[in-house]
């Protein structure tokens, strides 16, 4: 049997998995084999996984509660640790927006769907504003520079990412309104449908090793991790180099307290109207699966140092006693 992972841009550690030869090596012991379909829009995912075209996906926080929403019977199976610097809603630094409630009547360029929606229906709930009402969400066009729009007074705020946001910095001219660490923990979300999940709970096992070993490659070789994202999807490999080495590269099983967050987001999706109906996330729990993939992506053990020549004839005189 082949087993297929999805694949976009906006989720690194399967962009990178797919470039190395990990998921053949983990699968290979249990008989089976790995692939990689691409797609461009992370918010697909729910769908691609129900209708069977992939087995395992990976977005970030808001795309598994829009496909529980959307009927999907899907499993969380590992979440990446908190990225509290991945990413920021950006204004302009002497512009009129100081507060995120200075937003109001505003429009707010972010990627509809993904952890962005997440961040600004947070930030605003908390000052009493909606996500619904009280701002204009849309996406950024392509071929559009919203560091120039955001310049010139054209839109209120940006949330952006990446090499993007590391570029941003550099050049100057903007203010963080908000870092994502500041109102989400904006974690890289894993999970597949249900009966794959409970039939094949050694498989999605195999599948997080082979991500913790890609992540592991990643924060091992960061210059040629960012060369290869410069290429293929633009932006320098400093800024690149810069956004990859703010990311955790850690790897944790999807607990009760990762449930409770996803709760509190699915909760503000639905009373804004971002979603039609109210989700229970503990729905997509598998507790069963906690135990084998926390294994998966423990980080593998260290070999200790060979003893000196000396200690190993004659000991160390500092025996424990």
């Amino acid at each position: 049997m082949t087993i297929t992972l999805g694949v976009h841009a906006s989720n690194p550690s399967l962009y990178y998995l797919s470039r190395l030869a990990y998921l053949d090596e983990e699968l290979a012991p249990l008989g089976e084999s790995g692939a990689f379909h691409h797609y461009r829009d992370g918010t697909r995912t729910g769908e691609l996984l129900a209708d069977g075209t992939i087995d395992f996906g990976g977005t970030g926080s808001t795309p598994p509660v829009t496909a529980q929403a959307a009927g999907h019977d899907l499993v969380y199976a590992a979440v990446s640790a908190p990225r509290p610097d991945h990413g920021a809603l950006l204004v302009r630094a002497d512009g009129p927006v100081r507060t995120v409630a200075d937003l109001k009547g505003g429009t707010v360029v972010l990627a509809i769907g993904s952890w962005q929606t997440h961040l600004l229906a947070k930030a605003l709930h908390a000052e009493g504003l909606s996500y619904a009402d009280d701002v204009t969400a849309v996406r950024p066009a392509a071929g559009e520079d919203q560091a120039r729009r955001l310049r010139e007074g054209e839109i209120a705020g940006w949330i952006t990412q990446g090499a993007e946001l590391a570029a941003a910095r550099r050049d100057g001219g903007f203010r963080e309104l908000v870092r994502t660490g500041d109102v989400i923990t904006d974690r890289s979300v894993f999970f597949t449908r249900r009966g794959f999940a409970a039939e094949r709970p050694e498989v999605v096992a195999a599948i997080a090793a082979a991500l913790r070993r890609a992540d592991a490659w990643v924060a091992a070789h960061l210059p040629e991790a960012a060369a290869i994202a410069a290429e293929d999807l633009g932006g320098s490999a400093e800024d690149w180099h810069t956004a990859l080495a703010g990311l955790p590269w850690r790897l944790e099983p999807a607990t009760a307290a990762f449930v409770a967050e996803q709760q509190e987001a699915a909760d503000i999706f639905h009373r804004v109207g971002f979603i039609d109906r109210a989700v229970t996330v503990a729905d997509a729990h598998l507790p069963a699966l906690e135990a084998p993939v926390a294994a998966a992506v423990a980080p593998a053990p260290v070999a200790p140092a060979p003893a000196a020549p000396d200690a190993v004839a004659h000991g160390t005189g500092s025996e424990a006693v």
